[in-house]
């Protein structure tokens, strides 16, 4: 009898070792800068979450030598941004260290891993396996079933109701037998598409772009060399929430690419967070509901290098933007490119007329009666969101003007009949017009 329970018991040991099954909202396959991210993210997002990593490299660089970013110097964008606070935090002591924020990161490199290892060890939510080596992945309904070696030869199986694939050669998309198409290639003339609508991760240049570069597009907006990652650039073809992270960024990645890895990987990591949270699919994604949750995590849609996170008018001039209604402009010579909301400059009515037509069914018929000239005034402004929201228009510019200064702190004076400035347009058109609620699809198009 005790042979017998022995036996049992070593076959009940032997299938804890070999067969050790988890379950998870969210599965992410890699250990790369953006799959740390995406990890990060989906977990803060409240769903549970579990980052699976081949070593102990976090972010995928190693060495001890002192490097130095210069991509996105001028932006502070989610992760990104927290990244870059706890390195100047780490260096702020040093002689000669330039903790100003439009300079240039400067660091070792082997502190990514360390950082990024900090962050995902302080995230809730989040369960890091470490030596931990893809080898399959199946669908079960509507779980994927992943399997992993570990050391000492044991065997376990993840079940996710997302799965985001952040190996180099997009490992686990060959293996469910999908196919990825698109990714990231700003190079490409995207001026027929309006996918910046869906950004959901943004920057600068990528490195190595110049503004001054003769080959770049000319019709891209943002234009070229800034650059917004579109949610279709990380969808799988074939198969329900399965996403790709480093498998969209172009190959021969080096440390110059953190800053866009990182913003990706977090763009990821909530696009993943609501199909499991809604436990909907990748086919029902709502663009605007993902990109609000990143925008609570102060992560950028949109680039701008004059509108840092700390103005206050900071996610106003992102949600307008991000509709269309405003767009920002490219300055820069050769290295030095930004990507400019110009928020003193003032608004013509050329640029707002389009779009308020395209969101608002009735638009045409106030243009047609109130004739705006070539500037957009205030007093067109304030009669539009009357004639919008059905507000007495008496009624209207008295509570506008109570608050301008006081509520708003805008500082030309209140006027009708002075042109309006973009940030005035900004403000008052997300509060009173509120565009970024209406639904667009995957492509930028409006959903009526």
């Amino acid at each position: 009898m005790i042979k017998k329970l022995t036996v049992f018991l070593l076959i009940c040991n032997c299938s804890l070792i070999y067969a050790q099954t988890i379950k998870t909202d969210v599965l992410v396959i890699g250990g790369s800068a953006s799959g740390v991210a995406a990890a990060l993210q989906s977990a803060r997002s409240k769903v549970k979450t579990i980052l699976a990593v081949k070593d102990t490299a976090f972010g995928g660089f190693t060495g001890s030598g002192m490097v130095t970013i210069e991509a996105n110097r001028n932006i502070s964008s989610g992760i990104w941004g927290e990244f870059r606070k706890q390195v100047r935090d780490l260096y702020r002591n040093t002689p000669g260290y330039d903790t100003a924020y439009n300079a240039a990161l400067r660091f070792e490199s082997n502190k990514t891993t360390s950082i990024l290892k900090n962050l995902a060890d302080t995230t809730k939510n989040l369960t890091v396996h470490i030596n931990a080596v893809f080898t399959a992945i199946k669908k079960d309904g509507d779980k994927w079933e992943v399997s992993f070696a570990e050391g000492g030869g044991q065997t376990i199986k993840i079940v996710a109701r997302v799965v985001v694939d952040d190996t180099e050669n997009g490992d686990a998309v060959q293996k469910a037998g999908a196919q990825f198409t698109t990714g990231l290639d700003n190079m490409k003339d995207n001026s027929q598409f309006k996918t910046y609508r869906t950004s959901i991760a943004s920057g600068e240049a990528l490195p190595g772009q110049q503004y001054n570069d003769a080959n770049g597009p000319k019709g891209n907006y943002p234009p070229y060399p800034s650059y917004s990652i579109p949610m279709n650039s990380v969808l799988v073809n074939g198969a329900d929430n399965l996403l790709v992270t480093e498998k969209a960024l172009a190959g021969n990645k080096d440390i110059q690419y953190l800053a866009l890895q990182l913003t990706l990987g977090q763009g990821v990591g909530a696009m993943a967070a609501y199909c499991a949270f809604f436990k909907t699919t990748t086919k029902n994604l709502k663009v605007r509901i993902i990109q609000g949750e990143l925008l609570d995590f102060k992560a950028d849609l949109l680039p701008f290098t004059d509108i840092p996170q700390k103005d206050r008018d900071w996610r106003a001039i992102q949600q307008v933007c991000e509709t269309g209604l405003l767009r920002g402009v490219q300055q820069g010579t050769g290295n030095n490119t930004q990507f400019m909301f110009k928020p003193d400059s003032l608004v013509s009515t050329a640029e707002v007329q389009p779009v308020l037509t395209e969101i608002y069914t009735r638009a045409f018929l106030w243009f047609g009666k109130e004739k705006p000239g070539e500037k957009f005034t205030l007093g067109n402004l304030l009669s539009f969101i009357s004639d919008y929201t059905l507000t007495d228009p008496i009624v209207l510019k008295a509570r506008i003007q109570k608050e301008w200064k006081a509520l708003y702190k805008f500082e030309p004076y209140f006027d009708l009949n002075r042109a309006v400035t973009r940030r005035e347009f900004a403000v008052l058109a997300n509060k009173f017009l509120n565009p970024f609620a209406r639904t667009v699809d995957l492509n930028g198009a409006m959903v009526n």
